[in-house]
């Protein structure tokens, strides 16, 4: 039988995982833009409070959030250096939604939590933020904190935070909130795109394109990707098809849900090896046509996204 202490602590993680991990992944992967810093701070947050006795704490959500938050400040400085050696397009890792967890989580706030953006080009927005104005703007904007407690997370005045979101928010300048997908259109745009693909049709594939669709693909310099990004239905459905269309090319297609968005894991029908995501992010113009494919093929940034499923 295990002691009491063993018992407290087990009780202890079970309720971390139960009411703050995932809003403290979420965190951190808006921050960080990658799965496995995500879980790596997450990790980091609970060893910390475990050590932290809980009577002198008034608020564990606000304490672990500020905690979370300076972890990612700490973390953000080495991964721009790092980006600025990067080799051709960096995307972020995929995160690939537990709809069915999300679907059965009883608290609103946690179903609140998936409604939230985590859209590539909403990530790759925040990318031209600076750390501090990032935290700020995903606090208040995405996660509804007051400037009172920002303030006290990122050590400045509220009224220094309030101006880190404005300039944020200005710098980004559109609305970061996520248009929800329907499952049936979902499932139609991944039925169309993966007809297309299987059957090599170019024309196919660019008419569910709008014309101005944009196809951005990361390899990190370790697998094979377009080295900058395209843009047009006609060259975007042409390259791809071409990369279908390569020897070594023996896909099977999968359909999930990508950071909000249709998408789909790409297998190695030969290997049964994931070699690549690819979100099928819709026009918020034409919801019904794709406006921009996000093309994950960096090995390193794959490796969490099986056991995500």
């Amino acid at each position: 039988m295990a002691s009491p202490e063993v018992t407290s602590r087990n009780q202890r993680a079970m309720r971390f995982q139960q009411v703050h991990a995932r809003r403290l992944r979420a965190l951190a992967y808006r921050m960080l833009g990658s799965v496995a810093d995500a879980e790596d701070i997450v990790q980091e947050a609970w060893l910390r409070w475990d050590g932290v006795d809980e009577e002198e704490v008034r608020h564990d959500a606000a304490f672990l959030s500020r905690l979370v938050t300076n972890l990612c400040l700490d973390r953000l400085g080495s991964a721009s250096a790092r980006r600025e050696h990067y080799v051709g397009i960096w995307l972020p890792e995929p995160w690939i939604d537990d709809e069915e967890e999300a679907a059965q989580a009883a608290d609103p706030a946690v179903q609140a939590e998936f409604s939230q953006d985590l859209s590539v080009a909403f990530l790759l927005m925040l990318e031209r933020l600076s750390p501090l104005e990032r935290a700020a703007f995903l606090l208040h904007d995405v996660f509804d904190e007051d400037f009172d407690e920002i303030a006290l997370r990122l050590q400045r005045t509220p009224a220094a935070c309030r101006q880190l979101a404005s300039r944020a928010r200005n710098r980004i300048r559109t609305d970061h909130g996520r248009r929800m997908v329907d499952p049936g259109e979902r499932q139609r745009l991944f039925q169309a795109f993966s007809e297309a693909v299987r059957a090599f049709d170019v024309d196919g594939l660019a008419r569910i394109l709008t014309e101005d669709a944009v196809l951005m693909a990361d390899g990190g310099g370790k697998a094979s990707a377009v080295p900058r990004p395209l843009q047009g239905a006609a060259q975007v459905a042409k390259v791809l098809i071409g990369f279908a269309r390569l020897p070594d090319s023996h896909w099977t297609l999968e359909s999930v849900l990508l950071n909000g968005e249709p998408g789909c894991l790409v297998f190695d029908r030969m290997t049964g090896s994931l070699v690549q995501t690819i979100t099928l992010a819709p026009s918020r113009i034409e919801p019904n046509r794709i406006g921009a494919l996000y093309i994950q093929r960096n090995p390193d940034k794959l490796k969490l996204a099986p056991a995500r499923r």
